[in-house]
C-alpha cells in the first residue's frame, strides 16, 4: 500500500471523524444497523467517497429504506461543515447488507 500524503493523512482523519459521528447517530435511530463503513480513494477525494450502513438482515434493511436520503443528506451536511463538498450525495451512503470484507 503507497504511504499516504500529509493531506490525504488529514481527510482521512476527517472521514473518520465524520463516519464515527455518523455511526452512532444511526445505531440509535436505526434498528438492526450493525456497523457504518466506507471505502475512499484518496487521490479521487471525495468523488470517490462511498461510505455504507450495514444492516444485520433484510427485513431491518427494508424497513431503513424510507430514511436512505436523509441519511445522505446528513452526510453531505457534515462533510460541508468540514469544509468538503459532495456534488450528488446519492453516490456516497448507500444501505447494505454486505461487511467492508465482502
Amino acid at each position: 500500500m503507497k504511504k499516504l500524503s500529509a493531506v490525504q493523512i488529514k481527510q482521512q482523519a476527517l472521514v473518520l471523524k465524520v463516519a464515527d459521528a455518523i455511526e452512532e447517530q444511526g445505531r440509535n435511530e436505526l434498528s438492526g444497523m450493525l456497523q457504518c463503513w466506507f471505502d475512499v480513494e484518496y487521490h479521487l477525494f471525495p468523488g470517490s467517497l462511498l461510505m455504507c450502513f450495514q444492516f444485520e438482515n433484510q427485513q431491518a434493511l427494508t424497513a431503513a429504506e424510507p430514511d436512505l436520503l436523509k441519511w445522505q443528506k446528513r452526510l453531505s451536511g457534515a462533510m460541508l461543515k468540514k469544509g468538503v463538498i459532495l456534488k450528488d450525495m446519492r453516490k456516497h451512503l448507500v444501505f447494505t447488507l454486505k461487511g467492508p470484507d465482502d
